[in-house]
């Protein structure tokens, strides 16, 4: 590791930061929070401070061109290290309003994780507060690294390895020539479906602060609404709709998402593979569930579809928003949303979890190990789009899935002990780490929070946010000796 490089970026990023964290800061102004305007000064202070010493740290190299040199595990550390500290700097604001440091920093990754697991036992908060909770999850559903590649100079070389640092899944498609330009387009595509799902919101009813905060953690595919109740305390079947719509779009590659905006045409969805795996998914899932809500809870099929397609999308996308309270469904609908936890969204979107390209490479390489059990000769590709998967991405889909099953159950464990309670440990475990958010229970449910959980099952929690975000390798780099060999060049 060449300090000089990492000490760069870091800085670089800092700075940035510190200059989103301006927004928020004008919002407790606008609504003459200042307390919360003051912490929010202080944060923003704190964090172009420290960015601007590490990058003057940088300047003093004999390198002048470091950050565009970076190699590939050097992208992965600041990938990593970038988080945590956003996360840092993110908590201040719930430290000046009462907050202990375990629950701010838990708050505060939840936010920029897209997780939604909250602490919050009351939402009577200042709304600036509110308002970045909502930001820092439309900031993380994208990826900070990928907006700063975006609007930074200094990206120009190094862009490439850091936005694949952090670009979620196993692909690595991009849609224009430039990585700059990419990171660009996203951008707007983000931004342009954030703007027309708070646009539907207020039509739909919704005022406008909460129009802005509900459309960027849809889109973030995060969960946190101003509404203690979630969704469903908006008493609108049509505001429903129209979070379901958009949450199916977020949970769509952004590169897909681009392709449908740019050229205005939905049939390229149906072209990705990808997405037709995950739309049947969601339909078979949701349609079991509605079949169970119908019979057992005697709900009516029109609220059966619609209670359970929601909810069912709602968790495997890892948005985590509810539109009623589930906890009250019967065991076999519960269940069923705990299988839908682990679904997941598509390979390059906002949504957290294994991603469904990697569920598509696991079904079609189980096929093709059972068809060779039957024909041991046979040469057999897995394609994906009809083009063929290459062998080194099928044995990292595996090496993650097996990473992510065993954090799983050594978290699971470990919650069951220290909470003794095997629903809290199982279901908590996959929300977190799967970025969903609120797990089964009455404690951590839909309607719950994660505040009277012990202070080490928050350790927990956190670790698992950060990996399930970051998806596991850049986490692990991390925790290798050869990568905090400091070099000079």
């Amino acid at each position: 590791m060449r300090f000089n490089y990492i000490a760069n970026a870091i800085g670089l990023l800092l700075v940035d930061i510190g200059f989103m964290i301006f927004i928020p800061l004008l919002v407790a102004l606008l609504f003459r929070e200042w307390q919360c305007a003051v912490a929010f000064f202080i944060a923003a202070l704190l964090s172009l401070v420290v960015g601007e010493i590490l990058h003057k740290v940088e300047k003093r190299s004999k390198n002048a061109d470091a950050l565009n040199d970076i190699k590939r595990t050097e992208a992965l550390i600041v990938a990593s290290l970038a988080w945590i500290l956003f996360g840092l700097i993110a908590c201040i604001p719930f430290l000046f309003n009462g907050f202990s440091f375990i629950d701010a920093f838990f708050e505060s990754v939840s936010g920029i994780t897209t997780t939604g697991a909250t602490i919050l036992t009351s939402f009577d908060i200042p709304k600036s507060l509110l308002f970045w909770r909502s930001f820092m999850q439309w900031l993380g559903g994208m990826g900070i690294i990928v907006l700063f590649i975006a609007i930074m100079p200094q990206f120009a070389v190094a862009g490439r390895q850091m936005f694949f640092a952090e670009a979620p899944g196993p692909t690595e498609e991009k849609f224009t020539p430039r990585i700059k330009n990419t990171a660009s387009a996203l951008w707007i595509v983000y931004s342009t479906l954030t703007v027309l799902c708070a646009v539907c919101l207020y039509f739909a009813g919704m005022n406008p602060f909460d129009c802005i905060c509900n459309a960027m953690s849809t889109l973030s595919a995060g969960g946190f609404s101003p509404n203690p109740e979630s969704i469903g305390g908006y008493h609108s079947n049509l505001i429903i709709g129209i979070i379901f719509l958009f949450m199916f779009i977020a949970g769509a590659s952004f590169v897909v998402q681009s392709k449908v905006l740019t050229k205005m045409d939905p049939r390229l969805f149906w072209k990705s593979e990808e997405f037709r795996f995950y739309t049947k998914i969601i339909i078979t899932i949701s349609t079991v569930l509605a079949a169970i809500l119908y019979f057992e809870n005697n709900f009516s099929i029109l609220h059966s579809f619609g209670a359970s397609f929601f909810q069912v999308l709602s968790l495997a996308t890892s948005t985590g928003c509810s539109s009623e309270d589930y906890q009250l469904w019967s065991l076999n609908a519960k269940l069923i949303l705990f299988i839908s936890m682990f679904l997941s969204s598509c390979s390059g979107s906002a949504g957290g979890g294994v991603k469904m390209t990697r569920w598509l490479l696991i079904c079609k390489y189980m096929k093709n190990e059972v068809y060779r059990i039957l024909h041991p000769n046979a040469v057999l590709s897995i394609k994906i789009d009809k083009v063929v998967v290459p062998t080194n991405v099928i044995k990292q889909t595996i090496f993650f899935m097996l990473g992510f099953f065993l954090i799983f159950i050594v978290s699971a464990i470990l919650v069951i002990a220290i909470e003794g309670d095997i629903v809290i440990g199982v279901t908590s475990a996959i929300a977190s780490l799967g970025d969903v958010g609120p797990a089964l229970g009455h404690v951590i449910g839909p309607m719950g929070n994660y505040s009277s959980l012990s202070f080490w099952t928050k350790i927990i929690f956190i670790f698992n946010m950060l990996i399930g975000r970051l998806e596991i390798i850049p986490f692990l780099v991390l925790f290798r000796k050869e990568s905090w060999k400091i070099k000079q060049n």
